[in-house]
């Protein structure tokens, strides 16, 4: 079993999104990521569990404020 560390690449095609949303979602929603020098890296069982969770899901901010 090949248990390695996804680069921002291969974490971006695996989920089927842009570079710029992975930085935005270890930003601003948590995404589980590991600084190894200037580089993230991620492991894909904890990216799994984070997006099952709801993790990368939409808010919608006018409903939390009311």
């Amino acid at each position: 079993m090949e248990d390695r560390w996804l680069s921002v690449e291969e974490i971006c095609d695996y989920l089927g999104i842009k570079r710029d949303t992975v930085y935005k979602w270890i930003n601003e929603k948590s995404m589980p990521a590991h600084r190894v020098g200037r580089l993230w890296k991620f492991k894909k069982e904890q990216v799994d569990a984070w997006v099952e969770a709801g993790g990368a899901a939409e808010s919608n901010k006018k409903d939390s404020n009311k």
